[in-house]
């Protein structure tokens, strides 16, 4: 299914990878978290940019840490903020609309490994240009926020996000894609993953740990 071409980009936030995702510790040798953190993000961006986002926007707590998260159609940008993620959101979002004011942006978490391309063009598809968003697994949280064309993006992440964006107006978006929703914050939501099928480099830490 085809990106619709109002979407102008994603942004993508990431906090230092060694310190990041503390619940998650753990789940792989000490040494290996911050791999494990940057591979999560690698392949929540093969799956954004295999979808056809046009543009995707890392906004990171520590550019150089992220730097190996480059790609085509990807970009790092320093956070320029306060150092919350909502805040990055909102620096991420003006950024990316300074090229396209009347478009759709949108946020995406960094820790959606099994993302598969064809549920998040199915997603973009159901928002249809409104404001909107795809709870976690859970439904307390929010794994994807998308504005309406040329509106605020309005992040409101944190605890109980889902609810938060909802109050505020946003469409909770109702298809089901398992690989969407399933975020990655501890070891057990990690093996939830596993069972759908990570992408390749967080199949490759995963591997390592088990040959270690």
């Amino acid at each position: 299914m085809p990106v619709p071409v109002e979407i102008s980009g994603l942004i993508l936030p990431m906090k230092q990878p060694s310190v990041g995702k503390s619940r998650l510790r753990g789940a792989v040798d000490e040494r290996d978290h911050a791999a494990l953190v940057l591979a999560l993000a690698w392949d929540t961006l093969a799956a954004a940019t295999a979808a056809g986002v046009r543009r995707v926007l890392v906004v990171a707590a520590d550019p150089a840490a992220v730097a190996g998260l480059r790609r085509p159609g990807v970009e790092i940008v320093g956070e320029a903020g306060p150092g919350d993620l909502n805040s990055a959101l909102r620096q991420g979002e003006a950024l990316l609309r300074e090229r396209d004011p009347a478009a759709v942006v949108g946020a995406v978490q960094a820790d959606l490994p099994a993302l598969r391309p064809a549920e998040l063009a199915a997603a973009f598809a159901e928002a249809a240009g409104r404001r909107a968003f795809t709870a976690d697994a859970e439904g307390t949280g929010t794994t994807l926020l998308l504005s309406a064309a040329g509106g605020p993006l309005d992040p409101r992440f944190g605890p109980g996000s889902a609810a938060a964006h909802a109050a505020s107006g946003a469409v909770a978006l109702e298809l089901a894609a398992p690989s969407l929703r399933r975020d990655v914050d501890t070891p057990a939501d990690l093996a939830q993953a596993g069972e759908l099928g990570v992408g390749e480099r967080t199949r490759a830490v995963l591997r390592a740990r088990e040959v270690a």
